[in-house]
């Protein structure tokens, strides 16, 4: 007979003879208090798990964190109350007083974390309390692993050298091979080039002619050599030098060889001479030197370590209950419809994954909305699809729709239908939990969230984030079913999936084997763009010969996956298997399975082991796109994250940017709680960088306001007035002063200089700030200051320019893009780089002609214009070539982009010849329109100025002129190496969906890119497509010119 449990109340009751159970009291941290049995020899890790396990049926457990944030305390024999960290102890080794067990949360509290938490609520303009008042165990785990992560970070930092700190502080900038570049060649002089290196300090300054190959180590030593000699004094230990650029804060640190270094290409491209500086390592400063407090060892959180309920094995497998998901639809309330008609709505929902629906939608019937805004239906919803068969990242997906009777006589007998509100959320939970609970999901509107394009009543691609704005939204009740089940259900662990698998193959047969004939059919469709439809036969087999693709095309992996049936559990553990031993994947086909349409955890999770070995130079180019992509994970806890904030936390170029591209939407409320939480971590990961990025807010703070102040001024004369009164202010000097450049950080701003500062003649009054370089041998830094703009959809149109630029150039051409710097830092706020010595095509035509309305027409003045400013033969030569190639890499980007207004406005020229484009705010086709007729007409701008400076001014057919025959060619090659990669160039677009953009919130978006790439035609065929395109633009230059002195008419009226 088992013995009654005892209570420990008598005071010798722990000296006394043991029995086999005792009775625990815990008070629990959300002021829930449990009574527990467990044995006398229980540990308190086991009796925290069973805590946990019971706490999970109780209310408030959403107030609890992760189990691991708690300790234990009691009141110990001498009546004192106790902590015990060690929880391996035996509850017989503490001997609680009368069995009372506290749990309370871990001191993790060190000097200064007060003010920690206040200057990262600062920096993320969101309140930590905030994340802690959401009472959610998921914010509360993700908070815990990432705390732990960013510690890692901050010990690896404590225990660092200067120059690793340095390494980090400002990384170098590396091109992915020592090699020189196909289109640097002719830059060079027998595989050297000049160098100019100044000494730190000194007035001293040598001159070399450097070989590509020489590393800057090597480089020092002949350096400090040549000085030693200069000043006959003896030499000095090289490696306490490093080699910096001039100018800016960057290093070309490491045994790399020069030529590898961006700003070595960078230069030598623009035919300019690099200039670096020999500098003492120990004379650098590294900003305020952090404290690193001492941090307790701490065990790295596994997947499910906090998944009691796989431990205690009391649980059932989702792969068991044969039964169709289903969930009981109760009500909605707080509609927004009008009270003063009677209004009849329904619910509808259905399951997605990937965007793609896995079965029939299911809806209730129709119900009538009261006054108070609520409709009752109390509605069982079955679904065709078995819950053994539902996929771990399934997500529900609702939608509130009003039926109202069409007015329209012809349309007597249909019904119109007005989505009023829709909210998603994922059928397991975070810890592989199929939900069988009782929620309130609050919904968002289809205008709040702006991003679904479609005509579809569910919005499967919407966030499954409940709106925050609890008070002023809809709230639908829903209870999902619990299938008579006593046990919680889970998702199988990937273990007993990968088991499952090898048994299916184990039992497979050689049906394959049959494919193996038709496989290179079948890797012709797997080949074609990723909006090709494919039939469902096709899929069959290329899903079939999965194996041959692993072997002969494991690049084609993203087409593979698509054809998956998602609703066939083996299909799915087959996905799962097959992973495990696909060869990595190159970056650019890694991105594509970071899309909305690859739900799967596995997949991504393989996407992101790809990008593993990515360069840091790669990450930023794609770094905007990851970001995006965190919109896409269905939990806080991802792969995708944590790889974000590794990266992040070891250089902080990558940090600083990745702050900027996360804070600029924290005030989207679908995503500030995601991007709040990883810019926590990241500033707890990164307490060197708090006090830049605290400066730049202060600046930009003080920048806004000044902006605001100046709105006010009607005339503009009275406006660049105010502004410098402005700046002149002493609190103005004192913020707007030593403070990097969130644009570049490898700029450092020493103080604004307000003579040099004006407001813009335009609509939201930008303005052009001018700040002193705080290195003497650099230029002053010149910024453009927006206020009222979105500039996201510019900042994406650059990112591709660069793009592209890197794709042109490693197939060996240099089209002369200047995609200049652009970032988005707060709702319509943002900042351009300015790029000097440049003009706008208007500007040149006004200055060369007597009437400006109508100068442009003049094809001569472009021409002229650049005689001007390259008077010599030779530089007037290089001028026209700039331009030439320039004009191509233009031609061709605008074209497949779609960029639209184009005039003579935003189309700028250097003085060297260089052509580049301004001003992204209509892109993918969507042309400027008035009254109701489409004001561009050629596919992209060729005017026959342009035509006039490619051909230097020689008269005749275009056709039989060398020079612009090998501009045609020029642009011709421009379009078949972009067209080459026309699938990272639509998945790249398609990653952006999510971003909000007006212009880019659909797939259909995407079929401009795949129209002007046409990706459905063979090369041959594309290149005769693109050559009609040509000839449109030629053809038209007159009309381009006709159309661009009318701009300059209304501009000028």
């Amino acid at each position: 007979m088992v013995p009654a449990p005892s209570c420990p109340i008598a005071w010798d009751y722990w000296t006394a003879t043991p029995s086999d159970y005792v009775e625990l009291t815990c008070l629990m941290p959300n002021t829930i208090f449990l009574s527990l049995r467990v044995s006398w020899n229980a540990t308190l890790h086991g009796v925290k798990e069973e805590l946990w396990d019971l706490a999970m049926k109780q209310p408030l457990f959403g107030m609890l964190r992760e189990m691991s944030g708690y300790v234990f305390q009691f009141i110990n024999s001498l009546a004192v109350p106790e902590e015990v960290d060690d929880e391996n102890k035996r509850v017989r080794d503490i001997k609680p007083a009368l069995g009372v067990l506290m749990i309370i949360e871990r001191s993790i509290q060190r000097p200064g974390e007060n003010l920690l938490n206040t200057q990262i609520s600062h920096l993320i303009g969101k309140g930590l309390n905030e994340f802690d008042n959401l009472r959610s165990s998921e914010v509360n785990d993700f908070r815990m692993r990432m705390r732990y992560l960013a510690e890692e970070s901050l010990l690896k930092r404590a225990q660092s050298t200067k120059l690793e700190r340095l390494r980090y502080h400002c990384p170098p900038r590396l091109a992915d091979h020592p090699t020189v570049p196909p289109s640097l060649h002719s830059h060079l002089n027998n595989n050297c080039f000049i160098l100019v290196t100044k000494v730190a300090k000194t007035e001293f300054s040598f001159t070399s002619n450097v070989s590509v190959s020489l590393t800057p180590q090597q480089h020092i030593e002949t350096i400090l050599r040549k000085k030693a000699n200069s000043l006959n004094m003896r030499g000095e230990n090289p490696r306490n030098y490093v080699l910096k650029v001039c100018g800016r804060e960057e290093y070309l640190l490491g045994d790399h060889p020069l030529i590898q270094f961006l700003y070595i290409q960078e230069t030598l491209s623009r035919d300019g001479v690099p200039q670096v500086m020999t500098v003492g390592i120990d004379s650098i400063s590294l900003g305020s030197d952090v404290h690193y407090p001492s941090l307790p060892e701490r065990t790295r959180l596994s997947s499910d370590q906090s998944n009691t309920i796989r431990k205690k094995k009391n649980y059932e497998s989702s792969w068991k209950i044969d039964n169709n998901y289903s969930c009981i639809v109760h009500s909605v309330g707080g509609l927004n419809v009008d009270p003063g008609r009677p209004v009849e709505v329904v619910c509808q929902a259905g399951i997605y994954h990937g965007g793609k629906p896995l079965c029939e939608p299911r809806k209730t019937r129709v119900a009538v909305v009261t006054m108070e805004g609520e409709a009752q239906w109390n509605a069982m919803l079955q679904f065709p699809i078995k819950v053994c068969n539902v996929p771990r990242m399934a997500r529900l997906c609702f939608v509130i729709y009003e039926i109202s009777k069409a007015k329209n006589k012809w349309k007597a007998n249909k019904d119109s239908v007005n989505r009023l509100a829709w909210a998603n959320t994922m059928v397991f939970d975070y810890k592989d939990q199929l939900r069988t609970d009782g929620v309130t999901l609050y919904m968002w509107t289809h205008v709040a969230d702006g991003t679904q394009g479609d005509d579809l009543l569910l919005h499967p691609l919407g966030t499954v984030v409940s709106n925050p704005n609890t008070e002023s939204c809809a709230a639908l009740q829903v209870r999902f079913s619990n299938y008579d089940c006593q046990h919680p259900i889970l998702f199988p662990k990937a273990e007993s999936v990968k088991a499952y698998a090898d048994q299916l193959e184990d039992e497979a047969g050689d049906a394959a084997a049959k494919l193996s004939e038709d496989f290179e059919n079948l890797r012709i469709t797997a080949e074609k763009d990723p909006m090709y439809e494919m039939h469902e036969q096709e899929k069959k087999n290329i899903w079939a010969s999965r194996e041959y693709f692993r072997i002969a095309a494991p690049e084609l992996l993203p087409k593979l996956l698509s054809c998956v049936e998602w609703t066939e559990r083996a299909e799915v553990a087959r996905v799962v298997r097959m992973l495990a031993t696909w060869p990595l994947l190159r970056v650019e086909s890694a991105l594509e399975l970071l899309d909305y349409a690859y739900a799967d955890a596995a997949v991504r999770s393989f996407a992101v082991k790809c990008l593993a070995k990515i360069s840091d130079e790669d990450l930023l180019l794609y770094l905007l796109q990851l970001v995006q992509a965190l919109k896409h994970e269905s939990y806080l806890m991802c792969d995708l994250s944590v790889f974000l904030l590794q990266r992040a936390f070891d250089n902080m170029n990558i940090g600083h940017y990745l702050f900027w591209h996360l804070r600029s939407e924290m005030h989207v409320p679908s995503v500030s709680v995601r991007f709040g939480l990883v810019l926590e971590a990241y500033c707890r990961g990164c307490q060197d960088h708090i006090n830049s990025l605290m400066r730049q807010i202060s600046c930009l703070d003080k920048l806004k306001w000044a902006n605001q102040c100046i709105r006010k001024k009607k005339e503009i004369t009275k406006a660049r007035a105010a502004l410098r009164q402005h700046l002149e202010e002493q609190h103005c000097l004192e913020t707007l002063s030593d403070f990097v450049s969130p644009l570049i950080p490898s700029l450092v701003c020493k103080r604004i200089k307000p003579e040099g500062c004006r407001v813009m003649d335009s609509k939201m009054r930008p303005l052009l700030l001018e700040f002193e370089n705080v290195d003497p041998t650099g230029s002053d830094i010149r910024i453009i200051l927006k206020v009222g703009d979105d500039l996201r959809q510019d900042m994406f149109t650059l990112q591709m320019l660069r793009i592209m630029d890197r794709l042109w150039k490693n197939a060996g051409y240099d089209f002369r893009l200047n995609p200049y710097n652009c970032i988005s830092m707060e709702y319509a706020v943002g900042m351009i780089e300015v790029v000097d010595e440049a003009e706008t095509v208007a500007n040149i035509q006004k200055q060369s002609a007597r009437f400006n309305a109508t100068s442009v027409i003049s094809r001569v003045n472009l021409f002229q214009w650049l005689r001007k400013k390259n008077p010599t033969e030779e530089s007037f030569n290089k001028a026209v070539e700039e331009f030439t190639m320039s004009c191509a890499g233009y031609c061709v980007a605008t074209y497949v982009l779609g960029i639209a207004d184009r005039h003579p406005d935003n189309i700028m020229i250097k003085e060297s010849g260089q052509l580049f484009h301004i001003d992204f705010g209509h892109f993918l086709g969507h042309f400027k329109k008035k009254y109701g007729v489409k004001r561009e007409f050629v596919p992209f701008v060729l005017t026959h100025g342009f035509i006039h400076v490619i051909n230097k001014g020689q008269r005749g057919g275009n056709n039989d002129l060398l020079d612009f025959k090998i501009f045609r060619e020029l642009c011709e090659t421009a379009f078949k190496i972009l067209r080459k990669h026309g699938h990272l160039i639509l998945s790249l677009f398609s990653m952006m969906i999510s971003t909000g953009l007006p212009e880019l919130s659909s797939e259909k978006d995407l079929q401009y890119l795949r129209q002007t790439l046409v990706m459905d035609l063979s090369e041959e065929k594309a290149i005769e497509h693109f050559r009609l395109k040509f000839d449109q633009a030629v053809t038209s230059s007159w009309t381009a010119s006709v159309n661009w002195a009318f701009h300059n008419m209304d501009k000028n009226n």
